[in-house]
């Protein structure tokens, strides 16, 4: 994919290119988070003594293609988290180049152990390619249901994600509406933008103009704390008086 030049599109429109394309590349190892396990009292696969489990199923985006394991968003996530005090380990399922329907065909896979929140970064690859904007919705519903279904009390997150201007403002609409559309119908936690301040932004990215770089990481990072933070606290909060 090539670049654009400066102020052909607008910051939101430079994002959407880049992170479809971020999550279209293939190759590379998803990142891994450190999750400890053991086996609760009911059989399933729980994190050791009082953690909580958050699993982030996603794209190369949240694989950190290009990075080191401990340099991906969902690693430093980690990091904030342990220095908030909070109870929960951070498992990174990112996977490049998979498109919303490989993310239904992997969660019944994922779900095998215990998960208090679910995070969906899931889309990107689609709008890419321009596939079907209502085989989009319908990918990402069937994924919230399965969650739904196998860990009814977890709680489950889903990030906004865009499709690239070159597909038409048309497309771009119909696929940005996908989110809040199922955030309100399936009762979710709507996450921001995923590279916001960081798509589009040379200094803040690999040489292929796509992947954030680790400056770039820590700002993604940071726009997912200041979404996610809230719902940890509150989980945990519940669990808690539990």
């Amino acid at each position: 994919m090539g670049r654009w030049p400066n102020g052909a599109i607008g910051r939101a429109g430079v994002a959407a290119v880049l992170v479809a394309g971020a999550s279209a590349c293939g190759g590379g190892t998803p990142a891994r988070a450190h999750d400890p396990q053991s086996t609760a009292g009911d059989g399933a696969v729980r994190p050791a003594a009082a953690q909580r489990l958050v699993l982030i199923e996603g794209t190369s985006l949240t694989a950190g293609l290009g990075l080191d394991p401990d340099e991906s968003y969902p690693a430093l996530l980690q990091q904030k988290i342990d220095s908030a005090g909070l109870p929960f380990t951070v498992k990174n399922a990112g996977l490049s180049g998979e498109t919303s329907a490989g993310a239904v065909r992997r969660v019944d896979w994922l779900l095998r152990g215990a998960v208090d929140v679910f995070v969906l970064e899931s889309g990107a690859n689609d709008g890419l390619r321009g596939l079907d904007v209502d085989s989009l919705r319908a990918n990402i519903v069937a994924t919230v249901r399965r969650v739904k279904q196998a860990r009814p009390a977890a709680r489950i997150c889903l990030v906004q994600m865009e499709a690239p201007p070159n597909m038409g403002p048309s497309y771009a609409r119909s696929f940005h509406d996908v989110y809040p559309e199922v955030a309100r119908s399936e009762r979710v936690t709507l996450l921001p933008f995923l590279l916001d301040g960081v798509a589009g932004r040379p200094e803040l990215n690999q040489a292929d103009g796509m992947h954030p770089n680790m400056r770039g990481e820590r700002i993604v990072a940071g726009n997912m704390w200041r979404a996610l933070e809230p719902v940890l606290r509150t989980v945990a909060a519940a669990r808690a008086a539990s």
